[in-house]
């Protein structure tokens, strides 16, 4: 385990870290260790592997009239979570008191699902108190494991601490009453030596009606409360070894990267890494604390550790190769729109109104096309919708058409270096034409921290492969 002992800590396990009894118990393990070396101690803790997509998946079955499969969804939590609780609680009554307490969620969930089937429709705040569901369970699971092993604890509902506002199922924290409401609670138990074991991933209005942060969000409930207590680190814990050169099921040699800037790793995140909620850096950098990403399976590994700022090297220009695939790249195209203002504002106006988001855009110098990438699934309603925004151009043929490919993977190298190094992107694309990969589309920030490219779905792996040998060899410094 890493050697440092911050005074104050926040640690996050994701679902695989908890999705067993053996995944809880080595959770647990490292909770207990790291409790003798710091003093205050928060654990945040996501829903058992699997549990989220199971409750979300029997909601939307319920709104189609299904009542079979949440009925049997029901069975199956009580299942997973009734393994762990007789495998690691041994005392009888505190064995009792939780599933008593994991029965009544499991309820809350059929009924919920019930009136869902009732009404039809599924709506986003009806979701969000289903899919709460998961980790309210889950905390007082870890919280009567950690009591069985002698660690003092205390599970505690985010819905007392992330104040949100009611934009249901990814909603923004107000960062303020956040600040007051878990230094409040926390500091009460953190002060008598209780570990609280918090819920990730949801909130509540001021109202107190339950949130969630988006899918992944139990990074930022661990950033957002380690940014108000505030703590000296926060450290993430999953089921790899921090972050990777790539993805190790395209490259199995793919290594740990043991350093990134904040900056390079938002691009990470938000380029398909799925390491950390893109989200999750704000809190710390503005908080100016510690980030580290560590192995629950490996906990010795020190991971990778994230820092404003790191000196270039020679050696660390591009540091990760990553891709984002089920994305499909979709064109607008036309002479008459050279020199006529205002048709990308209409353009992703017409997008905005679909609730699509934007992966990658790309523009001709000439500005007689626009193309840019959305999620495969979104791609038939997007271009409906621009249909319809630019018909008078279609009839007069200032705009030729809109049309949309099939399946398309975003790949992206990321390295802070890249923006004082010379003939990076000419390296890359060399190397890419040298394995007859053709490149569809490119894009470039400002910043010049990464580089987007547009290639077919088939691709991505000799893609990845290729860029992530020239890191390893170091041959695009």
């Amino acid at each position: 385990m890493v050697g440092s002992s911050p005074s104050t800590l926040v640690m996050k396990f994701g679902g695989t870290s908890v999705g067993t009894a053996e995944a809880m118990a080595q959770t647990a393990q490292i909770v207990q260790r790291q409790r003798s070396l710091t003093r205050r101690l928060v654990v945040v803790t996501s829903a058992l592997s699997g549990v989220t997509d199971l409750l979300l998946s029997s909601a939307m079955a319920a709104a189609r009239g299904d009542t079979t499969t949440y009925n049997q969804a029901v069975q199956t939590l009580r299942n997973k979570h009734e393994a762990i609780l007789k495998s690691l609680i041994d005392d009888r009554s505190r064995q009792e008191e939780v599933r008593s307490a994991i029965t009544l969620l499991i309820l809350d969930f059929a009924n919920l699902c019930q009136a869902i089937a009732i009404l039809g429709e599924a709506t986003p705040r009806a979701l969000d108190a289903v899919a709460s569901l998961g980790e309210r369970m889950s905390v007082r699971l870890l919280a009567a494991v950690l009591e069985n092993i002698g660690v003092t604890a205390q599970f505690v509902e985010a819905t007392r601490l992330v104040v949100t506002d009611d934009h249901f199922q990814a909603a923004h924290p107000d960062l303020d009453a956040t600040r007051m409401a878990t230094r409040a609670v926390l500091n009460t138990l953190l002060d008598q030596g209780i570990v609280p074991v918090v819920t990730g991933f949801i909130g509540a209005t001021p109202s107190g009606v339950t949130t969630t942060l988006g899918r992944g969000g139990s990074d930022y409930t661990a950033a957002l409360l380690g940014a108000s207590l505030p703590a000296d680190e926060v450290w993430i814990w999953t089921d790899v070894d921090g972050v990777m050169t790539a993805d190790p099921r395209i490259v199995p040699q793919a290594t740990t990267i043991e350093e990134l800037t904040y900056r390079e790793v938002s691009e990470l995140a938000y380029a398909g890494a799925k390491v950390l909620h893109p989200k999750t850096i704000r809190p710390v950098i503005e908080a100016g604390i510690g980030l580290r990403v560590l192995n629950t399976f490996n906990p010795d590994n020190p991971g990778t550790r994230l820092v404003s700022e790191l000196p270039i090297t020679d050696h660390h220009v591009v540091k990760s190769v990553t891709a984002i695939r089920g994305q499909s790249l979709i064109t607008l195209e036309g002479r008459g729109m050279l020199g006529v203002p205002g048709v990308a504002a209409r353009t992703f106006s017409a997008i905005a109104s679909t609730g699509t988001s934007v992966t990658l855009i790309s523009q001709a110098s000439s500005e007689q096309s626009i193309c840019f990438a959305v999620p495969l699934e979104a791609a038939a309603k997007v271009v409906s919708a621009l249909q319809k925004e630019f018909f008078h151009e279609f009839q007069r043929k200032d705009i030729d058409r809109v049309w949309s490919t099939e399946e398309v993977v975003i790949v992206t190298v990321v390295g802070e270096g890249m923006k004082s190094t010379p003939g990076v992107a000419g390296r890359v694309f060399s190397a890419l034409g040298d394995k007859k990969i053709n490149v569809i589309a490119i894009a470039q920030g400002s910043s010049e921290v990464s580089i987007s490219f547009v290639l077919r779905a088939e691709e991505v792996r000799p893609a990845v492969q290729t860029l992530h040998d020239l890191v390893i060899r170091k041959e695009v410094v």
